[in-house]
């Protein structure tokens, strides 16, 4: 089958012809490293992550690179706000940013290059656009001759002498053009500084990303993604100077994730509905909101509330409820010629289709139908009357989940670490609520149903929610 995918440069989907054929070059621009990071940052990287993953599980070569940038102004602003050194703050947020990827069950990158580790790198890149003209140096800054490169404009749809009729009036006057962006800017009492040819300073943000991915995937590589808001100015001056100094294309595909919502509004600290990512897995399991944050089109925004986390937290218990179902009946019944049930193949389908995960888990609960149906159906002992193979669904499903990030422990420990996760935070006793269980079970053993439905009525009152299944009684808490 054949991958297509949307790129922002071309405003369509394409067919995905990598540079090498079986092999795939893919940079993301990471966070900037001065603070925790939110739901939002958790989006692109969990698109990205599934993506990486689907590519190899197609056959591919993956270079995966994810760079960090640690030294920036709001690096420095808070350094100094906090009387350390801006490499204190970078180091702090880096190791918050990996333990919070790492509890999402994000793989990591092949390369996770810092900026302050490819100076050397980035000042190559600014000394040849110097050199060909296309960059200038003023007090010891250096600035992108932004008119020298005729397409500005072509990723983000904007045309440059629409900007400058609205451009700012407190601009640097010392540029050529308002909107030439910095390259390299020279040292200022307090900050880090770099030794370079045009004199201490440290790099400007957008060359250090061009510097970095042309570092370990070349000059013109496959896919560069991130968030839609980098696409001006940060996209687009990538672009602008990596062409400018190669005189080549930059990156074939260019991929952007939309935005997280917070309750239907945009996500904001002045707003107060800043979502960082490891007080929401103080709620929620990690598995729920990877499930979250991939149940829409990566390129369309999703709204995170309590009601979108619940309808995540939900379907997660229904997979696992599904996968342990299967487990059961799959073992019980040999793997004969039966046909595949092309559970894979319709995911497949999905994917390739501009890496559709909302399909793909659309997919996987239709799936989770047909299973339920067919075992309530069929109870184990006639299981043999299936027309498709349990154990090929089973192996689909497991496929699926390695894509997505999801079915990494085994039903058992999920539904033992949910009930413990939930009455913790629900602050109830479950062993109170196992024995009521048993109490009920025995009353409907001997048809005792009064007492029954007053055990189920005092478990609702708690918001415990039953599942009567044939092997027992699944529980857990619903939050009011």
């Amino acid at each position: 089958m054949t991958i297509r995918i949307f790129n922002s440069l071309t405003r369509k989907k394409e067919i995905f012809e990598p540079v090498q054929p079986g092999k795939v070059g893919m940079y993301v621009c990471g966070p900037t490293v001065y603070d925790s990071c939110h739901i939002g940052h958790a989006r692109s990287v969990v698109v990205f992550d599934v993506i990486a993953r689907y590519l190899k599980d197609q056959g591919y070569e993956v270079t995966y690179v994810r760079n960090f940038t640690d030294v920036d102004d709001k690096i420095i602003q808070r350094a100094n706000q906090l009387g350390v050194s801006s490499k204190a703050i970078a180091e702090k947020y880096i190791q918050e940013f990996n333990e919070d990827m790492g509890a999402l069950h994000v793989q990591r990158p092949n390369h996770e290059p810092k900026a302050t580790e490819h100076i050397a790198d980035i000042i190559q890149v600014i000394t040849k656009l110097i050199h060909k003209g296309l960059a200038y140096t003023i007090d010891g800054d250096v600035f992108f001759r932004i008119t020298a490169f005729e397409q500005y404009g072509k990723l983000s749809g904007r045309r440059l002498e629409d900007m400058e009729a609205g451009a700012r009036i407190d601009v640097d006057k010392r540029k050529e053009n308002p909107f030439d962006f910095a390259l390299w800017k020279s040292a200022k009492p307090g900050e880090p500084a770099w030794e370079s040819p045009f004199g201490p300073g440290r790099p400007g943000w957008h060359i250090e990303c061009s510097a970095m991915s042309m570092r370990f995937l070349g000059e013109t590589f496959d896919i560069h993604g991130g968030g839609k808001d980098l696409i001006f100015p940060h996209h687009e001056n990538e672009i602008a100077q990596s062409e400018a100094a190669h005189a080549k294309p930059f990156a074939k595909y260019w991929v952007h994730n939309g935005f997280v919502n917070i309750n239907q509004e945009k996500m904001s600290k002045s707003l107060g509905n800043f979502k960082i990512i490891r007080d929401v897995l103080k709620d929620f399991h990690p598995e729920a909101v990877r499930l979250f944050l991939l149940s829409h089109h990566y390129r369309n925004p999703i709204d995170f509330s309590d009601k979108t986390m619940a309808e995540a937290s939900s379907g997660l218990d229904k997979l696992y409820n599904a996968l342990e179902r299967l487990d059961q009946a799959a073992a019980a019944v040999p793997d004969d010629k039966r046909p595949n049930p092309g559970v894979w193949e319709k995911f497949q389908e999905a994917m390739d289709d501009d890496f559709n995960t909302a399909k793909g888990i659309g997919i996987l609960f239709e799936t989770v139908h047909q299973i339920n149906r067919f075992l309530e159906a069929h109870k184990e002992a006639d299981a043999g009357d299936v027309s498709f193979s349990l154990n090929a669904m089973r192996t689909d499903l497991l496929r699926i989940g390695g894509i997505l990030g999801i079915f990494a422990e085994s039903p058992q420990d999920y539904f033992a670490k949910q009930k413990t996760l939930a009455a913790q935070t629900a602050d109830v006793d479950s062993q109170r609520i196992e024995q009521l269980i048993k109490d009920r079970a025995e009353a409907r053993k001997t048809k005792n149903w009064s007492l029954a439905d007053r055990i189920r009525a005092e478990l609702t009152a708690m918001h415990i929610v039953l599942e009567d299944r044939p092997e027992g009684t699944l529980w857990r808490i619903e939050k009011p």
